[in-house]
């Protein structure tokens, strides 16, 4: 198989979350949000997000309950997150990675703090940077914790992506 550079990195040379600051100020309704998240998280997500996982993160008390059946900024960013992070943790240890951040920063700082760390790992992990280093110089445990998580995301973001590519290159072939 031959792939080249720019059909691997298409999606993501521009890739950018919206920032917490940049999230719907009105509460969104649950198919809303689901929209919402698969409008950012096309590019690198696997699966499409679903009105029935979103509500089974609820369900599961991943994320609270909504105020009036709507989403505020809070549970929108986790969800973001949550989309991601679900392909490489189990429940369980998605459950803590949250429990871990909500006790040492606010959701709008951690939020806003994987957005960038994300952006930069799947730069690096795509071949766009020649360095992978961390947002932060006196990193706390719990932000290098992120950032090996924000890690393996981009790498499996890019395995996927190689191996969807793959397939697209084999079938024409």
């Amino acid at each position: 198989m031959k792939t080249t550079e720019s059909e691997l990195v298409k999606d993501i040379i521009n890739f950018r979350l919206p920032r917490y600051d940049e999230l719907p100020v009105m509460g969104l309704y649950l198919e809303q949000v689901a929209n919402y998240l698969n409008e950012y998280l096309h590019a690198i997500s696997e699966t499409p997000i679903t009105s029935s996982m979103i509500s089974n993160y609820v369900k599961h008390k991943i994320i609270s309950k909504p105020i009036k059946k709507l989403y505020d900024r809070d549970q929108i960013a986790l969800l973001i997150f949550i989309a991601l992070a679900k392909n490489i943790l189990q429940l369980n240890d998605l459950k803590k990675g949250l429990v871990i951040q909500q006790g040492s920063y606010s959701t709008k700082v951690a939020y806003d703090y994987f957005c960038v760390e994300l952006e930069n790992n799947l730069q690096y992990v795509f071949g766009l940077k020649d360095e992978n280093k961390m947002e932060d110089n006196a990193p706390s445990p719990e932000k290098i914790m992120l950032h090996n998580m924000i890690l393996t995301i981009s790498y499996k973001i890019y395995l996927t992506k190689y191996f969807e590519l793959y397939d697209i290159t084999k079938n024409k072939g």
